[in-house]
């Protein structure tokens, strides 16, 4: 084996040299080497490092020596060497040339330099030895608790597990209300009974509790299967929409967002702005929004009694639950006065909410009043409590030729952004004016703000609820689900309008009707006093 070595030039000088030179070497070598006609004694301990090198045998190789005399100089003169032979304990070994340097000079760095090293050495290998340990330990009792019976997965712990990790990726908090998310899990997993469905049902709706987030919650079965169909558009029950209060003052229950339009509640007389008291003598001041939504739903022809205050006055009411079908959109055309050519038309467009119908319903809607020559048109969104956000989106592409739409932000920042390309647009150009109020929530704000902040439409009304943040469903294996808030938004304005809500351009007079007919009724009569005309309407 061939090795570059550090050695020692031991003679009797007082000066001694430091070699570095390369040597084949097979065992400790003892050897003496003529040069020329003087004899260099050599005897060098190895105390150092080396690296593999070839040597040449032919014995004309070169050599750069040192003096070890009196005279205690550097001499880095070239010896020549005829075939000089090395002998050692099993072999032969040929010496090339290489360098010699002054060994005084530097044998106290060297020292320090060596000691240091061996220092390092020592404490790596300690350090290393270590580590090996603690590596050996965890797999130990990684292995142990594999395989012990007590830690084998059940499937109501898989069930479990399928939630966590929904949660783990889609919620919008990664600090999770401020707790270790991975520790929580493992608690769950040793000290949450979980021997049956119910159990489970239990641990996972105690899981989200923690978070402290009234939107993500947890749906059986079969109140999934509801959700479902009420997005695809029929609901049973009394037609309510209903959100948390934001005023401070004022009495504690739930504020009604909305009543659908020929549905039990609004035929009972139920409006934006009331607050339900109680349902089935139940209080509703520490109800979530979802338990209350799950008792107002029932049996086609179950009657459900409800308790609601509207202003000073407190009503009870006993209503009959029946299928509400969900139209999202309704319209018709107002004439403003004038006479021939010279009469204007309005298309006026009452979307109710955002099932998967609502965006092909305007696209339809646009196209009837335009063959009827309308060349301007209202959106009226008051009393929307939203619903599928995608179709938030794509109703205001219908009405934006480019621009961003909503920006969808996290803990972070701005995580995404969605604009309108005008591949489908259809109405750019006309004028237009959008309705809001405090039962516009939710999608209907999406859409309400970036029509606003687009100056695509002037909008009129009070400010809309302010619900900022977005919730997607995800359906676990055994057909249950979690709606989970994945993010908040702002407006293209980076306006966040949670629980602030969008601000509208112009009030609306007080007496202004919610519905088309006394809508066209205002433009149509200037003696009314909702009389708006088309220059206050769509001018800013």
């Amino acid at each position: 084996m061939a090795m570059e070595f550090l050695s020692r030039c031991a003679s009797s000088s007082s000066s001694p040299c430091l070699a570095f030179f390369n040597v084949h070497l097979q065992h400790t070598i003892s050897c003496r080497a003529t040069v020329k006609s003087q004899v260099l004694p050599w005897n060098f301990p190895v105390v150092g490092f080396g690296r593999s090198t070839s040597l040449g045998t032919d014995g004309r190789g070169r050599i750069w020596g040192c003096s070890c005399g009196t005279n205690r100089g550097l001499l880095l003169r070239q010896l020549w060497r005829y075939h000089s032979s090395l002998s050692s304990a099993s072999g032969m070994s040929s010496v090339c040339y290489r360098y010699v340097l002054k060994w005084k000079k530097y044998a106290g760095n060297f020292r320090r330099v060596r000691n240091a090293m061996e220092k390092f050495r020592h404490r790596f290998s300690v350090q290393l030895a270590r580590v090996m340990v603690c590596v050996m330990l965890v797999m130990s009792v990684s292995s142990t608790f594999e395989d012990s019976p007590s830690w084998a997965l059940t499937e109501e712990n898989l069930l479990f597990l399928e939630a966590w990790r929904t949660i783990d990726r889609a919620y919008i908090d990664k600090n999770f209300n401020g707790q270790s998310w991975f520790r929580y899990r493992e608690n769950a997993l040793r000290n949450e009974p979980m021997n049956t469905r119910e159990e489970t049902y239990t641990a996972i709706k105690k899981m989200l509790a923690t978070l402290d987030d009234p939107f993500t919650r947890f749906l059986e079965p079969e109140k999934f299967k509801s959700l479902q169909s009420g997005t695809q558009g029929a609901l049973t029950g009394v037609g309510l929409s209903i959100g948390y209060r934001t005023a401070v003052d004022g009495p504690a229950g739930l504020v009604v967002v909305s009543a659908a339009p020929g549905g039990p509640a609004e035929r009972a007389g139920i409006t934006s702005g009331d607050v339900i008291l109680a349902i089935d003598d139940i209080t509703t001041e520490s109800m979530g929004i979802y338990d209350a939504a799950e008792r107002l739903q029932g049996p086609k022809g179950s009657s459900v009694q409800l308790t609601v205050q509207s202003g000073p006055s407190v009503k009870h009411l006993d209503l009959v639950r029946e299928k509400v079908a969900i139209n999202p959109v309704k319209s018709r055309i107002c004439e403003l006065p004038g006479s021939g050519d010279n009469s204007s038309k309005i298309g006026y467009i009452k979307l109710t909410s955002f099932n998967q119908k609502a965006s092909g319903a305007v696209k339809d809607a646009i196209d009837s009043l335009r063959s009827n020559r309308v060349n301007a048109f209202v959106l009226d969104l008051r009393d929307n409590s939203g619903g599928l956000f995608p179709e938030g989106v794509e109703i205001a592409k219908i009405w934006l030729d480019k621009g961003v739409i909503v920006y969808i932000c996290d803990s972070r920042g701005v995580r995404d952004i969605y604009d309108s390309d005008g591949s489908s647009t259809i109405a750019a150009s006309e004028p237009l004016a959008v309705l809001v109020n405090k039962g516009t929530a939710s999608a209907s704000e999406i859409l309400a703000g970036a029509l606003k902040d687009n100056k695509r439409a002037v909008l009129f009304g009070e400010p809309t609820y302010g619900k900022g943040k977005i919730q997607s469903v995800f359906k676990l294996s055994d057909g249950s689900g979690l709606a989970v808030t994945v993010a908040r938004y702002e407006t293209p304005a980076h306006i966040n309008i949670d629980k602030v809500g969008v601000i509208p351009d112009r009030p609306l007079p007080a007496s202004f009707p919610k519905d088309g007919d006394g809508f066209c009724s205002c433009f149509e009569d200037p003696a009314s006093a909702c009389n708006v005309n088309r220059v206050q309407l769509f001018s800013r």
